[in-house]
């Protein structure tokens, strides 16, 4: 089956020619998307259907549907000198590290070598991730819990159930109405894990994969088959006992329910693994910022505040309000403001603005005034039209106030150390060396 990748805002031609998909595959393509729930308006949340090409927006992800897979990678600026193949190859890299921060998973990403970087999809990597960590806890033991069961027998076992006995079985003594606990392994953990092997064996074509998650099929053989809508999620608490399946019940929820991403199926028409950028990136930057603060003074909310911009003259209802991306504060005081856009800003060469949107400026006004912080910022994806330094770009006060607002960049494309470099290069100019 054939597979294409593309990035997120450039295009993929169709047609007959080299480096093209052929016009009824991409049309598949695009129907899939348009059931996606990050399709927006006209179906072109995901993919603009072009004249002669398909355009990525901003989601990211694999979309497989009847005889071909795009992947779609998020625009990372990554080393230029060696080839498409070796760039697609770090920007998995990236997003699966992105994606772990996110949503708190430790994924062992060493033993994948870099050819398999290069040849698989963003899903089959993530696809064999989960194949080799459950392989690993399974052979540990899978777990267990202690399960009530109500059963007529001829001895008695555990309690008797005295209502149930005299009911049901007042003229047959030789029955008796038993509770009793049992170990079993046919529990609510269990359960989802064998619901996502079966997911991913319906959209993996990779024959290594297919061949772990068969394995794996079989040693859930004996577990029940619950609908992916009637998993009971809830009921799993993961303690001292089952701490080792952490992770793993963290990478079902990605692949069946996780909120960055979707995935979606239809009758025959596929299915898609889908990650909104400006959700990723904000919860990804927040989760660092967070760690980078550990330890100190400060507290990190993120997606709090939600304060009301406006009262009703009317009824005094409160509208419009704001959940700023992430608030630090230091005792009862928002100290600072964060705002993540997954955008490209300008160079101060090109934009005196930058390219920020007037529209975010009002959002980060809006936030000085409801918080009363004495910093903001609007922190970007970095990319190489900035320079060669992440950090501060510009800074801005608000006009007869000491409130600044500031734009800055992250540089993504390298992981190391990203926590203690937001540290240095965002909060401590804040909050003087603390």
């Amino acid at each position: 089956m054939p597979s294409y990748t593309v990035r997120e805002w450039d295009t993929l031609p169709h047609g007959d020619g080299e480096g093209s998909i052929p016009a009824h595959l991409a049309s598949r393509l695009v129907a899939l998307t348009k059931t996606s729930p990050f399709a927006g308006r006209g179906g072109g949340g995901v993919l603009e259907d072009r004249r002669h090409e398909l355009r990525a927006r901003g989601v990211v992800g694999v979309i497989a549907a009847q005889g071909c897979s795009l992947e779609i990678l998020p625009k990372i600026d990554v080393m230029q000198a060696e080839g498409a193949e070796r760039q697609n190859a770090a920007i998995r890299k990236r997003l699966v590290h992105m994606l772990a921060v996110a949503l708190d998973l430790k994924i062992e990403i060493g033993r994948i070598t870099d050819l398999d970087w290069q040849r698989e999809t963003l899903l089959e990597i993530l696809i064999r991730l989960f194949c080799d960590k459950l392989t690993e806890a399974i052979r540990r033991g899978m777990p267990r819990r202690y399960l009530g069961h109500e059963e007529d027998l001829s001895a008695l076992r555990g309690t008797l159930d005295v209502p149930r006995q005299f009911t049901r079985h007042a003229l047959n003594p030789g029955r008796l109405a038993c509770r009793f606990d049992d170990l079993s392994q046919d529990i609510a953990l269990n359960q989802i894990m064998k619901a996502a092997v079966a997911h991913v064996s319906r959209t993996s074509r990779s024959p290594a994969n297919q061949q772990r998650l068969r394995e794996l099929a079989f040693v859930y053989a004996d577990i029940s088959d619950v609908p992916v809508p009637a998993l009971r999620w809830r009921e799993v608490i993961i303690d001292r006992t089952n701490r080792a399946w952490q992770d793993l019940f963290g990478m079902a929820q990605l692949f069946l329910r996780s909120r960055y991403q979707t995935t979606s199926s239809g009758s025959g028409q596929g299915s898609a693994l889908l990650f909104e950028m400006n959700a990723l990136f904000e919860e990804y930057v927040g989760r660092l910022v967070t760690r980078a603060l550990a330890g100190t003074e400060f507290r990190v909310t993120l997606q709090g505040g939600r304060l009301f911009c406006l009262t009703s003259v009317e009824n005094d209802r409160a509208l419009f309000q704001t959940k700023p991306d992430i608030l630090i504060w230091r005792g009862g005081q928002v100290a600072h403001v964060i705002d993540t856009k997954w955008k490209r800003i300008s160079a101060r060469i090109d934009d005196p603005k930058l390219g920020v949107s007037q529209g975010d400026v009002y959002q980060m006004m809006a936030y000085a005034h409801l918080y009363k912080s004495p910093k903001l910022t609007l922190l970007y994806p970095h990319h190489n039209g900035l320079g060669a330094n992440e950090g501060v770009q510009a800074q801005f006060r608000i006009t007869g106030q000491e409130t600044v607002i500031e734009t800055g960049s992250v540089d993504v494309a390298n992981g190391k150390d990203l926590a203690a470099r937001l540290r240095d290069k965002f909060l401590l100019n804040v909050f003087g060396g603390s």
